[in-house]
């Protein structure tokens, strides 16, 4: 969230130096992503969540996430992981028994996507995810914006500069495209049949 983090005074007048397409529109898709998860299994009440350690963008995500499930009648187990942590942060879940897995947007989390898809596959978690790429590695969920869509945004607002136009001036422009991924191979792997319902919601089916 480039306005609460500080980096601008608003999203239309970012008023100093930065602007651009922020690779998620904030907290605002946690609801729906928990959602998603919730459809494809049903029988899930407890769901871990797996979290940076812990800027305020982090914190943010995780108190978004007690919130929507909450709301949804579902026990969240959250837990985070600093300096790449991974192996305790799931042994730790699993004390909780818990059902799926909901795996926090963020960069790093991107970058060791491969040692989070395999740790869901081994101890044999659905998992939600943000980025399409992370379902095309072997995840069974994403629902998030695409990292195609805002390269090309933010080569026109490269563009828009090198011609001269300030970033103060441009009003930073959240992602307005989202898309919904389901590894097909993947439930089979994890002996999960997704609802036909949520097959159609989706924007594309890996088999």
């Amino acid at each position: 969230d480039p306005v609460a983090e500080g980096f601008v005074a608003s999203l239309a007048r970012p008023g100093g130096n930065v602007t651009g397409v922020p690779i998620t529109p904030g907290v605002t898709l946690v609801g729906k992503k928990l959602d998603l998860l919730r459809q494809a299994v049903p029988q899930a009440k407890r769901i871990a969540f797996l979290s940076p350690k812990a800027s305020s963008g982090d914190s943010r995500q995780v108190q978004a996430a007690l919130e929507a499930a909450a709301a949804l009648r579902l026990k969240l187990v959250v837990a985070e992981v600093s300096s790449g942590e991974f192996e305790r942060a799931f042994i730790s879940l699993m004390v909780e028994r818990p059902e799926a897995l909901f795996v926090a947007n963020s960069p790093s989390f991107f970058a060791q996507r491969q040692q989070i898809i395999a740790l869901a596959a081994k101890h044999r978690l659905p998992a939600m995810y943000e980025w399409r790429e992370q379902v095309e590695d072997g995840g069974l969920m994403s629902y998030g914006s695409s990292l195609a869509w805002i390269t090309r945004r933010v080569a026109a607002y490269v563009d828009l500069i090198f011609k001269g136009a300030k970033p103060a001036d441009l009003p930073v422009e959240l992602p307005s495209q989202f898309q919904f991924v389901i590894n097909l191979k993947t439930a089979r792997a994890l002996g999960l049949t997704i609802p036909p319902l949520l097959l159609l919601q989706a924007d594309e089916v890996i088999e």
